[in-house]
């Protein structure tokens, strides 16, 4: 199977145990997934299989959007609710002073990650050295806050949802709101709804796969690669050029039979300057970058 399925991760699942469990679901070793979620947190999370694996990078660099709920009064060592309480404050803050301190984080700012993270440091991962009592400075990284939506304000608790660059960690804005505050926060739950072009209306659960599984239909879950470029033009080549993309080599525009659609004009850098090619036969070869005279098209991916 080659493609992409929308998984509803669900609470207490790593994305490890999701892939582990969607290879004994679909009998196939070929899987990978495009970004890790906490164990507590759900929500979307796109799932590769067969040659969309070489989508992984791509998709984890999306954007993504997220419900969360924010826990003011207190700090924890993992910046949620299922560390050790660090901290208790009483919030005394008021409803429109917290409404202005979520809204402040719009745009670019400098998130300093969490210990208990995947980011590896010298060849060992953040959160492995936490469960061993240590602390290591990190530098701050330049993250950016795309929106914002305030949905309910019941004190000590704020609901949100934001939408945000590949590498924010929403516990790490939590934790930061309510520092700006001067109480501490930390995020209670978390809920991913969307990343990319994959929304939470469109997941399924482990469950729900299982069973298309068994009813032989699991091909309705599963997105084809090029769909995840649908922005993108379309070329199709011609005969006698099928063979020179087959191997991988760049193209002129005297080799195409037919070009389809337009780049935007927004979008993301790839959906700028890629697209979608076919051979003659209609099968989806792989993503070619146009180069800057126009003239010429170059691989950027392959999916043979």
């Amino acid at each position: 199977m080659n493609g992409v399925i929308n998984v509803y991760k669900e609470a207490g699942f790593t994305s490890h145990d999701v892939v582990a469990k969607l290879r004994g679901i679909v009998k196939q070793k070929k899987i990978g997934h495009t970004g890790t979620l906490d164990p507590q947190a759900e929500g979307v999370l796109p799932v590769c299989l067969g040659n969309a694996t070489k989508l992984c990078g791509l998709l984890t660099e999306k954007e993504k959007t997220y419900r969360a709920v924010l826990l003011l009064g207190e700090t924890t060592d993992t910046q949620d609710t299922t560390g050790q309480v660090l901290t208790e404050a009483p919030v005394t803050v008021d409803e429109e002073t917290v409404r202005q301190a979520v809204l402040s984080f719009l745009g670019d700012y400098a998130q300093i990650p969490p210990m208990y993270s995947a980011l590896k440091v010298n060849g060992k991962k953040l959160y492995e050295l936490a469960r061993e009592g240590k602390e290591i400075e990190r530098q701050a990284r330049r993250v950016r806050i795309l929106e914002i939506e305030i949905h309910e304000i019941r004190l000590p608790e704020v609901t949100f949802s934001v939408t945000c660059s590949s590498g924010t960690y929403i516990r790490t804005l939590c934790q930061d709101i309510g520092e700006k505050l001067g109480c501490g926060g930390c995020m209670k739950s978390l809920l991913r709804t969307k990343v990319d072009r994959f929304e939470l209306k469109d997941a399924y659960k482990l469950s729900e796969l299982e069973e298309l599984m068994k009813a032989g239909r699991i091909e309705e879950a599963l997105l084809p690669v090029d769909d995840v470029f649908a922005r993108c033009p379309a070329v199709r080549i011609r005969p006698e050029s099928d063979r020179l993309i087959r191997n991988g080599n760049p193209f002129e525009k005297k080799d195409m039979a037919e070009l389809t659609g337009e780049n935007p004009m927004e979008g993301t850098e790839l959906e700028r300057s890629c697209v979608r090619v076919y051979g003659s036969d209609g099968v989806f070869l792989g993503l070619y970058r146009r180069e800057r005279n126009g003239r010429r098209y170059k691989p950027e991916k392959m999916f043979l």
